[in-house]
C-alpha cells in the first residue's frame, strides 16, 4: 500500500454514513400536509456533540453509521400553535380530524353518578389564550360539561392542534416536552371514540390501553381519564407493580374500557391469563423515550404485538433516539405529526441559577433554600441521599418527605399526597419524580446533585414553571463539579446566573423570601423493652426469655443467674457470670427433672 492511498479510504468512509443517516431521519417529524390554519414556524437547533452519558450516544459510534441521523437534522421541530407563548407548551399531541358527529350521538347517556370527581385543573388558560372552545373542536357534550365543572373551559394550543386529528381516529406521533396539557389532549379523544364505538365490555379484555413508564404517572393519568370516562358510563382501572394484584385481577375480570398500565405488571397478568389485549381499539404510549431509558421497550413491543393492527395508535416522546424510532416505524400507520417545542428547549418563564458552594457549606445552603414558604423539590442522584436529606431537613425544623424507588407504593402515594396537599412543602426525590409528577405552584427546583445529562436537567426543572407559570431552578455546584455544570448548561441551552454563595447570602433570601416558622420534629418513639417473648434485635439469643423469676428484665447477668436462670443461653460476659452459671447448672437440671 502506498502512502498516497492511505488517507483516501477514511475520507470515503467518513462521508457515507452521514448522508445515509440524514436521509433516513429526515421524514421522522415532517410537518403534515393538511395542517391547522395556524402558521408554521420551523426551528432549527444547532448541531451539538453527543455526550457519553446521553441516551443514544453509544449507538452513534457503531460502524456503518447506524443512528447518526439523530443529529442536527433530527432536532428540527415544527410549532403548530396560535400564540407566541408556546415556549411553555411542553407536551406532545395526538391525532384526530373533526369527527365529533359520531361521539355527539352518545350525548343522551346519563351523566356520571359521582359528581365529586373532577378533572385536575390545568394552569390558567389566560397564559396560553385560544379563540376556540372544546365544543367547537368536536368534544362531546358530556365531556365538555365535565371539563366545565372542573374549571377547564379553554383548550391549550397543544389540544387545539391535536384534537381534530385524534378525534378522526388517525395514528399520531407527538414530540415535545412534558408539562402542559398532553394528558388531557389524548384523554378526550380516547373517551369520545370509545363512547361512539359499538363494541361492548368483555371480561379480561380491555377496550383501550395506555402504557406509561411509572406508577406515579399511571395514577396521574388515571386522575384525568376517570372523571371523563365516568361521565359517559365507562370503567377504568390502573395496573402496576409494587401492590397486590388481586384488586387488579378483579377489576379486569369485570370488564374494563380504559386500562392504564405499566409494562411489567401487565405482562405478568397476561402470562397468568388474567388479561387479553385482543380487543384493544386504541393504544397510547406515553413518555415513550422514558420507557426506553428504563429498558421497557422490549416489553412494550411484546405488548403492542398483542394488540390488533387495525386499531388507532398514539405515541408521545420527547426524542426519537434510543429505539423509539423503531416503535414509530413498526406500529404507527402513516402517523400525523405534531411537534410542540424542541425536546431540549428551556422554558422562557424559568430562571436558572448556579450556586457555587464549598463542600462544607452545601448542606446548610440546601436547608436555607428549602426553608421558605413555597413548595420546593430537591433532586438527588441516589435513593439513599434522598432519604437522608429528608430526615436531616425534618430534624432541622423543615418538614420534608422523600420519593424514590425503594419506597412501597403506599409510602410513595402517602408522601406525594402530603406534598401535593401542602401538608409538607419540601419533596426530596430522585429522578423518579422528574417526569409525570404534576404538582401546582412549585416555586423552586434545586439540583442538590447535578444530573448526569442535560435531558435529565430539563425534565427535573420542568417540575416548576409549568403551563406558563414562573419558576426558579438552582443547581448546587461544589468546586469539583464546576466543569460538569458548565457543560450541562451549554447542552441544555441555558445561560444561568452564577454566584459564589455562603450560608445566609442575600441571593438565597431573594429566591426563598421569608423563612417558614420552625417546626418541632416529632419525638422518636422507642420500642418498648417488655418482658414477654419476642423482644428486639438487641436482646441477643436468650433475651426476652421467661424461664425464671427474672423474666426479660435487662439487668445484670449475675443477678439473673441468682434469680433462677433468666439468661441460660449465650456466652458468659464475665468470669463471675461463668462461675455463677457453673455453680447453678446442676441445680437447674435437677429442678427441671423434678418437674
Amino acid at each position: 500500500m502506498t502512502p498516497e492511498n492511505s488517507p483516501a479510504r477514511p475520507r470515503r468512509r467518513a462521508t457515507s454514513p452521514g448522508g445515509a443517516g440524514a436521509a433516513r431521519q429526515s421524514p421522522a417529524f415532517r410537518s403534515p400536509g393538511s395542517s391547522a390554519p395556524q402558521p408554521l414556524v420551523t426551528r432549527h437547533e444547532p448541531a451539538r456533540p453527543e455526550t457519553p452519558g446521553e441516551p443514544g450516544a453509544g449507538r452513534r459510534r457503531r460502524r456503518g453509521g447506524r443512528g447518526r441521523g439523530n443529529g442536527a437534522g433530527a432536532e428540527q421541530v415544527v410549532d403548530q400553535t396560535t400564540d407566541q407563548t408556546t415556549d411553555q407548551t411542553t407536551e406532545l399531541t395526538e391525532d384526530a380530524a373533526p369527527q365529533a358527529a359520531a361521539p355527539a350521538e352518545r350525548a343522551p347517556r346519563p351523566a356520571t353518578p359521582a359528581p365529586a370527581r373532577t378533572v385536575p385543573a390545568q394552569a390558567p388558560a389566560s397564559v396560553l389564550p385560544t379563540d376556540t372552545t372544546f365544543a367547537a373542536l368536536g368534544v362531546p357534550a358530556p365531556l365538555v360539561e365535565t371539563l366545565t365543572a372542573s374549571g377547564i373551559t379553554a383548550p391549550f394550543p397543544i389540544q387545539v392542534a391535536t384534537l381534530p386529528d385524534t378525534l378522526a381516529g388517525k395514528d399520531v406521533l407527538g414530540r415535545g416536552r412534558t408539562g402542559s396539557g398532553k394528558t388531557l389532549a389524548f384523554s378526550l379523544p380516547l373517551v369520545a371514540r370509545l363512547a361512539a364505538s359499538t363494541s361492548k365490555r368483555l371480561p379480561r379484555k380491555p377496550r383501550s390501553l395506555i402504557l406509561v413508564p411509572t406508577r406515579e404517572l399511571a395514577n396521574q393519568v388515571a386522575a384525568v381519564v376517570a372523571p371523563l370516562a365516568t361521565a359517559v358510563g365507562m370503567k377504568t382501572t390502573v395496573v402496576f407493580g409494587g401492590v397486590g394484584q388481586n384488586p387488579q385481577v378483579q377489576a379486569l375480570s369485570g370488564g374494563i374500557d380504559v386500562l392504564i398500565a405499566c409494562p411489567g405488571r401487565l405482562e405478568d397478568l397476561i402470562g397468568q391469563g388474567h388479561c387479553d389485549l385482543s380487543a384493544v381499539e386504541i393504544t397510547i404510549l406515553d413518555e415513550a423515550d422514558h420507557m426506553a431509558d428504563l429498558g421497557f421497550l422490549p416489553g412494550v413491543k411484546r405488548l403492542m404485538d398483542r394488540t390488533p393492527k387495525v386499531g388507532q395508535r398514539l405515541l408521545f416522546s420527547a426524542t426519537l433516539d434510543n429505539g423509539v424510532d423503531v416503535l414509530v416505524k413498526r406500529y404507527l400507520d402513516n402517523p400525523r405529526t405534531h411537534s410542540v417545542d424542541p425536546a431540549v428547549a428551556p422554558v422562557s418563564t424559568m430562571t436558572h441559577h448556579v450556586f457555587r458552594v464549598d463542600a462544607l457549606d452545601k448542606s446548610q445552603v440546601v436547608k436555607e433554600l428549602a426553608s421558605g414558604l413555597d413548595r420546593v423539590v430537591l433532586f438527588t442522584r441516589t435513593k439513599h441521599q434522598a432519604k437522608k436529606l429528608a430526615k436531616q431537613l425534618t430534624a432541622g425544623g423543615v418538614p420534608a418527605v422523600d420519593l424514590h424507588g425503594n419506597l412501597s407504593q403506599n409510602a410513595r402515594e402517602r408522601n406525594l399526597e402530603a406534598f401535593t396537599s401542602g401538608t409538607t412543602r419540601v419533596l426530596c426525590a430522585t429522578d423518579i419524580a422528574a417526569r409525570g409528577i404534576h404538582v401546582d405552584d412549585v416555586a423552586i427546583v434545586v439540583h442538590v446533585d447535578p444530573p448526569a445529562e442535560h435531558k435529565a436537567y430539563l425534565h427535573r426543572s420542568g417540575r416548576t414553571a409549568r403551563a406558563g407559570a414562573g419558576g426558579t431552578v438552582v443547581t448546587i455546584a461544589t468546586p469539583d463539579q464546576a466543569g460538569e455544570v458548565r457543560l450541562l448548561a451549554r447542552q441544555a441551552g441555558i445561560t444561568p446566573e452564577v454566584s459564589a454563595i455562603k450560608p445566609g447570602a442575600r441571593e438565597i433570601v431573594a429566591l426563598t423570601g421569608p423563612a417558614a416558622p420552625y417546626v418541632e420534629p416529632a419525638p422518636v418513639v422507642e420500642q418498648p423493652q417488655g418482658g414477654g417473648g419476642g423482644g428486639g434485635r438487641r436482646r441477643g439469643a436468650g433475651g426476652g426469655g421467661a424461664s425464671g423469676g427474672g423474666g426479660g428484665a435487662r439487668s445484670g447477668a449475675p443477678a439473673r443467674s441468682g434469680g433462677g436462670g433468666g439468661r441460660s443461653a449465650g456466652p458468659a460476659r464475665t468470669r463471675a457470670e461463668l462461675a455463677a452459671r457453673a455453680g447453678q447448672q446442676p441445680a437447674g437440671r435437677s429442678r427441671r427433672a423434678g418437674r
